[in-house]
């Protein structure tokens, strides 16, 4: 049995990386259980810098492999922001996503282009070096008005390519579909699997 730490302590990546590897006899592990209990600067200037960065530090400390993600919504409106600092965005002013999302709006009051994308960068590190990397977005743009209650984050605002709802309206199986994370996370899939037959 492959053990892979997942380097976070969120339940809902942790369900969903542990459905999508259920086949390929890995147990995954959340960093917490591994007994990562230190906090990890994300100080690169990428999502793929920060993904390897958080992945890095788990399997130096717990010397397996171990798998991170980074996402967020970059608006061509803000040059590409908030980007990878989306959690945050808004510091000192916004202190949830609703507050944060209303904060973008504002911020979009003028805008002529509403045009954006999600972005997911997943990274997995091995203790011999190895590196496995994953990105993929979802284009679309930025409504004027939140609009559903499905999603989290950005979601209510996001309206995606080729839809005329919401990205908070979609169902899940409609939002795994075409989402940054989703596309991400069977690109990472496919690799992983390589790896794994290619290191039998």
């Amino acid at each position: 049995m492959n053990k892979l730490i997942l380097a976070s302590d969120n339940t809902h990546k942790f369900r969903e990386f542990s459905e999508i590897l259920s086949g390929t006899d890995t147990e995954v592990i959340m960093r917490s259980a591994a007994g990562c209990s230190f906090d990890i600067e994300e100080n690169g200037t990428s999502f793929a810098e920060n993904a390897y960065i958080k992945a890095k530090s788990v399997t130096d400390f717990t010397g397996y492999a171990a798998v991170a993600d980074d996402s967020g919504i970059c608006v061509d409106h803000l040059n590409g922001g908030p980007g990878i600092f989306s959690a945050r965005y808004g510091a000192g002013i916004a202190h949830n996503d609703q507050e944060r999302m209303m904060y973008l709006l504002e911020q979009m009051k003028c805008a002529e282009v509403r045009t954006a994308r999600y972005v997911c960068s997943i990274c997995c590190t091995f203790p011999n070096g190895d590196v496995i990397r994953a990105e993929d977005t979802c284009e679309g743009s930025i409504l004027f008005d939140p609009i559903g209650e499905g999603g989290f984050g950005y979601d209510p605002i996001f309206l995606p390519e080729g839809f005329e709802r919401s990205m908070a309206q979609l169902t899940p199986d409609e939002k795994n579909a075409i989402s940054h994370r989703g596309k991400a996370l069977r690109t990472f899939i496919k690799e992983y699997k390589r790896y794994l037959d290619a290191h039998k």
